[in-house]
C-alpha cells in the first residue's frame, strides 16, 4: 500500500507498527472502501445461492413428446422463475440418490415405500403394422392368427416388460425378424413394414402410416406414475408442478 500510494503510513519499532497521521487521515477512505467490497461479495454471494429453481425429470426418451412440452409451456407461463432438466433414461434411475427429482414411470407397482407415487394415467400398448405390411400380408386379429406373420421384438432389459413377455411366449423364434433396443426404434422398424411390433397407444397414434392390429391385451395394459421423493415433493415448485401435470397428463397423453 505504501509503494502504491507513496506515503508512509505506518512507523516501525521494536513495538511493532503505529499507524501515521497520512494513515489516520485516510482511515475513513480506506473503511468505505472495505465496506464496499464485503458488499459485492455478499452481493454475489446471494445470487449464487439464489439461483432459479430447476425441476430435474426423467422418463423414457420418448416419453418427452411434443405434447408434453405443450404442458411444459404451459406451467411456465404461470411459472415463469422454473426451469426444466430433462434426463432420458430406458432405465429406472434412482430418485433417493439425487439422480432426479421426478419420474414418469410404466409399471404395475411403484413398491419402494421412500417414494411418493401418484397414478396419473393407463398405458395401453398393442401391436401395431404399416400401411404397407398389411397390404402385402395381412394382419393378425389376435394371438391366433399370429402364424406367417414377421414380428418385432424389444431386446431383454429394455424395459419392455410383460406385453413383450406375453409377445414371445406366443411368436416362435423362427417368426421374429428383429429385435430392437427402444420405441423410437421399433417404431421405425415397423413403419419401414420389417413386421409387425408392439408399441404404446398413445404414442403409435402420432404416426398415420402406422395401423392397430387389436386392441390391447390384459398383458399390454400398465399404469403411469408421477414418482418424487419426500424431500422434493417439500419443494415449492415441485409440489406444484405435479399438481399441475397430473389432470393434463391424463386428458392429453394418457389411455386412448
Amino acid at each position: 500500500m505504501e509503494h502504491v500510494t507513496g506515503l508512509t503510513l505506518f512507523e516501525r519499532s521494536t513495538q511493532g507498527l503505529a499507524p501515521t497521521e497520512h494513515a489516520l487521515s485516510l482511515l475513513p477512505q480506506a473503511e468505505a472502501v472495505e465496506a464496499a467490497v464485503l458488499a459485492f461479495e455478499a452481493t454475489v454471494d446471494g445470487r449464487t445461492r439464489s439461483t432459479t429453481p430447476t425441476i430435474r425429470i426423467t422418463a423414457i426418451g420418448i416419453a418427452f413428446s411434443p405434447r408434453l412440452a405443450a404442458i411444459l409451456d404451459e406451467f411456465n407461463e404461470a411459472y415463469p422463475d422454473v426451469r426444466f432438466e430433462f434426463v432420458p433414461s430406458e432405465k429406472v434411475l434412482d430418485l433417493c440418490a439425487g439422480e432426479a427429482d421426478m419420474a414418469i414411470r410404466h409399471a404395475l407397482t411403484v413398491d419402494d415405500p421412500r417414494l411418493i407415487a401418484q397414478q396419473i394415467s393407463v398405458t395401453r400398448s398393442t401391436l401395431y403394422c404399416s400401411q404397407r405390411y398389411a397390404a402385402r400380408n395381412g394382419m393378425p386379429h389376435g394371438p391366433k392368427e399370429f402364424a406367417g406373420h414377421s414380428f418385432l421384438l424389444y431386446v431383454p432389459g429394455s424395459g419392455a416388460g410383460r406385453f413383450n413377455e406375453w409377445l414371445k411366449s406366443w411368436v416362435p423364434a423362427e417368426q421374429v425378424v428383429g429385435m430392437l433396443p427402444d420405441i423410437p426404434s421399433m417404431i421405425v422398424a415397423v413403419r419401414s413394414g420389417l413386421g409387425i411390433g408392439p408399441l404404446p397407444a398413445a404414442m403409435a397414434a402420432d404416426v398415420p402410416e402406422l395401423i392397430q392390429c387389436f386392441e390391447a391385451p390384459p398383458e399390454g395394459i400398465a399404469p403411469t406414475w408421477l414418482v418424487t421423493i419426500p424431500e422434493a415433493h417439500k419443494r415449492r415448485e415441485v409440489r406444484a408442478f405435479a399438481d399441475f401435470l397430473a389432470p393434463r397428463y391424463t386428458d392429453r397423453i394418457g389411455s386412448r
